[in-house]
């Protein structure tokens, strides 16, 4: 088995990745977002451009 990070043989004591650095390489992914499983629930989308919407109103003006 492979590291799934850089591909390198994987170690037993970080299964399945190669070392600590690509464990937590992939830890950092699923923290920020890097992973994510689509969704097509009308709720899902609907609190999306909820959140979207709330984001640009708290923003603050740019200066021109």
């Amino acid at each position: 088995m492979s590291c799934p990070i850089c591909q390198k043989a994987t170690d037993t004591n970080y299964r399945p990745f190669c070392s600590k650095r690509c464990a937590d390489i992939d830890l950092g992914k699923w923290l920020g977002a890097g992973y994510s499983v689509p969704s097509t629930d009308p709720e899902d989308i609907e609190e999306a451009i909820e959140q979207t919407l709330r984001a640009l109103q708290e923003r603050p003006e740019r200066p021109n």
